[in-house]
């Protein structure tokens, strides 16, 4: 609980006052300042629980403020408030003990989530951007990474749902994160160190569907020797992930209706019902409720897996998330590649901000993954990105021209990525998305012909 009052530093009479009024608003006792020099000086006259301060500012700079209280008292949290132009600054506050940054523009909402978890955190360093999901299927943390209001409030919710048994349906376009969705909500569900088992729907060959997902019985179908356990008994007291639902057959539909009913399954060749308690979430990029009128998928089991539905909307509806998104991702590659370059120009943050995303996170993420390992320097710069929608990053492009066969354009593709990287051939395979043996076999083809 705040015992002591919080100080607002902004050189803006309109945002300090806009400021003060929200948060007096919210029941918080504030007091304000315009200058860093005012508010140091109230800082060494009274004691304050938090500080909020506008980054850039003339005289002295919010990380200048930073450093002087974090030099006089190194447990008092400091949120940040920054501009898109300004982003790398706010990072670099959060490197030097700053708690949390928030963005402009910003809604009440975001400023209060924030103050409210510093407050949470006992050691002063909030975590409202970085949602950590741990997946049990490999030991790598994964996270989501989000200030949107919508988002968030996604977050809370499935927050709250995570510990019943009720079934969700999480929905959204492609790269969106849904199965870091699941992930979250796994983890949350007080059940953590339960089973966790992820079916990917459309890689099930339609013959074999059924015994991966129900198992099979020794003797059941020529090559049975054994008993197989399948996919729901494995994830029995767990959580089982159902990616891609609709294109599971329809016939498999009415059997995964009855599991959902009678909370059992029937092994392929089984004489009798096996009880299992699993959490089911269901996932798809697609309206299913476009495929149920098209016949493709039952209404009956749509309204089964419809309990809980959430839908994350795509990144192009929550530009407030590219910047964060955009250096979380520069971070973890520049490390993992021993690369160099460490900031994002705000030239660069602009177009990125204008782009549309169609494959939202991922596809931002893969750009961004590229950008570093095409580039050079400690600066992310607009001609390293190779977003050729946007006609403006000083990029050569491969084109496409009518008549050009599908193998005489892989060609043209391959070389062009191979000097691009100046003839890396393990970075070119890595960024066509295909293994170094294969580029090896390309090349060596194009080179027989």
């Amino acid at each position: 609980m705040q015992t002591q009052p919080i100080l607002v530093v902004d050189d803006e009479p309109d945002m300090r006052i806009a400021l003060t009024y929200a948060l007096s608003h919210s029941g918080y006792s504030v007091e304000s300042a315009s200058s860093g020099l005012e508010a140091l000086e109230k800082f060494e006259a009274d004691k304050f629980s938090l500080i909020i301060t506008d980054l850039k500012m003339p005289g002295m700079s919010g990380i200048e403020i930073l450093g002087k209280v974090k030099k006089r008292s190194p447990k008092i949290p400091v949120i940040m408030i920054t501009a898109y132009g300004t982003i790398n600054n706010a990072v670099e506050a959060m490197q030097q003990g700053a708690s949390d940054y928030i963005l402009k523009p910003f809604s009440t909402e975001i400023l209060e989530a924030a103050i409210k978890k510093v407050y949470i955190n006992s050691n002063g360093k909030a975590q409202s951007k970085l949602l950590e999901v741990y997946s049990k299927r490999n030991s790598e943390t994964k996270r989501i990474i989000t200030q949107d209001p919508k988002f968030l409030n996604i977050l809370e919710l499935a927050k709250n749902v995570a510990p019943s048994n009720a079934t969700v349906l999480i929905m959204g376009e492609s790269g969106t994160g849904k199965e870091l969705l699941a992930s979250f909500i796994h983890q949350h569900s007080g059940q953590s160190d339960r089973p966790y088992v992820a079916i990917n729907c459309a890689a099930l060959p339609e013959s074999l569907a059924e015994s991966e997902l129900f198992g099979y019985e020794k003797g059941a179908f020529t090559g049975a020797v054994s008993r197989k356990i399948g996919k729901f008994e494995l994830a029995n007291h767990g959580t089982i992930i159902l990616d891609e639902i609709t294109e599971i057959a329809i016939p498999l539909q009415a059997k995964l209706l009855r599991v959902l009913q009678e909370r059992e399954i029937d092994r392929v060749g089984g004489d009798k019902p096996v009880p299992v308690d699993t959490r089911i979430i269901a996932i798809s990029n697609i309206d299913i409720n476009k495929a149920v009128k098209e016949g493709k998928f039952r209404e009956d089991l749509f309204y089964r897996i419809n309990v809980i539905p959430l839908t994350i909307p795509p990144l192009r509806e929550r530009k407030g998330d590219i910047p964060l998104l955009a250096n979380y991702f520069l971070e973890k590659y520049s490390l993992s590649n021993n690369k160099k370059m460490t900031k994002i120009a705000g030239e660069t943050i602009s177009l990125l901000l204008r782009y549309d995303w169609k494959g939202s996170v991922r596809e931002l993420e893969n750009t961004i993954e590229r950008a570093v390992l095409l580039g050079k320097g400690e600066v992310l710069l607009p001609k390293h990105l190779f977003l050729e929608e946007l006609g403006s990053n000083g990029r050569k492009s491969v084109p496409i021209r009518a008549g050009l066969s599908v193998k005489a354009m892989e060609k043209e593709l391959i070389f062009h990525t191979l000097e691009e990287v100046n003839n890396n051939r393990t970075h070119a395979a890595k960024l066509l998305g295909i293994s170094i043996r294969t580029l090896r076999n390309k090349l060596r083809e194009y080179k027989e012909k």
